[in-house]
C-alpha cells in the first residue's frame, strides 16, 4: 500500500518562498509519476506540476512555470515542491499524489490519472 506524507506548509508573505516534502512509502517508485495539485476554498483541486521518478521529466502548470520546481530524491523517497516568489493566489491546501501507471508519452495533469494521495498541508500566503 502507498502512503504519502506531505510537509512543510505554513504561513509565508507575498514573495516569499516555500518548500514542500512529500514522503513516500509501501512500493518501489521508480515506474512512477508523481504531482502535487492544490485546493483552494471555494475552488476545484487543480494540477501544480509533475515529475517522471526514473527520468527526472518535468511538467508545470502556467500558473507556476518559473516560479516552482518539482524534484525527488530517490534514496529517501522524498517528492519536494520548492515555491518561490510566492502570490496570495497560490494559498491552499497543497497535495502529492501518485499515479503507478504514467503514460510513457505524457505527465498526467488530471487528478483521475492519479491512484494515491497525500492527506495535503496547508500553504496560505499573506500580501
Amino acid at each position: 500500500q502507498v502512503q504519502l506524507v506531505e510537509s512543510g506548509g505554513g504561513l509565508v508573505q507575498a514573495g516569499g518562498s516555500l518548500r514542500l516534502s512529500c514522503a513516500a512509502s509501501g512500493r518501489s517508485f521508480s515506474n512512477y509519476a508523481m504531482g502535487w495539485f492544490r485546493q483552494a476554498p471555494g475552488k476545484e483541486r487543480e494540477f501544480v506540476a509533475a515529475i517522471r521518478w526514473r527520468t527526472l521529466r518535468t511538467y508545470y502548470a502556467d500558473s507556476v512555470k518559473g516560479r516552482f520546481t518539482i524534484s525527488r530524491d530517490a534514496a529517501k523517497n522524498m517528492v519536494y515542491l520548492q515555491m518561490n516568489n510566492l502570490k496570495p493566489e497560490d494559498t491552499a491546501v497543497y497535495y502529492c499524489a501518485a499515479d503507478i501507471n504514467p503514460s510513457t508519452l505524457f505527465l498526467a495533469a488530471s487528478m483521475a490519472e492519479y491512484d494515491y494521495w497525500g492527506q495535503g498541508t496547508q500553504v496560505t500566503v499573506s500580501s
